[in-house]
């Protein structure tokens, strides 16, 4: 049984976290005993946000307020949310933000989930589909070492425009995902200029937990002889005082 308590707090601790890691969870029902975000919100990653403060659930149709978000999820481009979809990709195209066709690359999930619980890590009564970190670069570099460590080693797929874009990626089977962000998730989220989003996938997160227990530590040794290799170098070339 995996201590997602536990791990929360490892992972806020040996990553630099600022705030806790954000738990999202796919769902065909409503989840009992959490309560429905109420009314919908500007952008998909405004939910992850929320999540690393409380736990709560919203239904698909309280996510199309943001298009780019909603067909990230999973939701067809068509009908009312498709026409803003289109509007959207042809004003970034047209002020030179995407480059033409660039939409059509854009991971998405194929079906998208009729509900999804967000909350921080171990306080949901599911387990995670996904678990999202808002970290620095140090931070993002123990996770990439992390990832790529050990027998079952894996590249990690990086990401940029739309940060949510992360979580398909990994439900497409990425265990682990980078995002340098995107110019909305840094307004609607908050996201710092110093911070990225590192992702797990739900059923990966204890071995990712384990491999970045061994990485850390291994970091702290390689780093202690950096500095003593450092500070002689320093010593060696000190100039002679007169």
């Amino acid at each position: 049984m995996v201590d997602y308590p536990a791990i929360a707090a490892q992972l806020k601790r040996q990553l630099g976290l600022g705030m806790a890691p954000v738990q999202i969870s796919y769902l065909d029902e409503p989840p009992n005993g959490l309560p429905q975000h109420e009314g919908g919100v500007p952008s998909v990653c405004t939910f992850f946000a929320f999540g690393t403060e409380r736990a709560f659930y919203a239904a698909l149709p309280q996510h199309e307020d943001c298009e780019i978000g909603a067909f990230v999820l999973g939701v067809p481009a068509q009908g009312e949310v498709g026409g803003r979809l289109m509007s959207s990709i042809e004003m970034m195209q047209k002020v030179g933000y995407l480059n033409p066709g660039e939409e059509t690359r854009v991971p998405h999930n194929a079906v998208p989930p009729k509900f999804v619980a967000y909350g921080p890590l171990g306080t949901l009564p599911m387990p995670p589909t996904v678990v999202l970190m808002f970290t620095n670069p140090k931070g993002a570099m123990l996770a990439t070492e992390a990832a790529g460590s050990g027998t079952e080693a894996t590249s990690v797929p990086m990401n940029s425009r739309p940060m949510c874009a992360i979580v398909p990626i990994m439900n497409q089977g990425a265990p682990v995902a980078v995002s340098f962000g995107c110019i909305g998730s840094r307004i609607y989220a908050d996201l710092g200029i110093d911070q990225m989003v590192i992702g797990v996938r739900g059923d990966h997160l204890a071995e990712f937990a384990k491999k970045l227990d061994t990485i850390v530590a291994a970091n702290a040794t390689i780093g202690a002889e950096d500095w003593a290799r450092k500070d002689a170098a320093a010593r060696a070339h000190r100039p002679l005082a007169r």
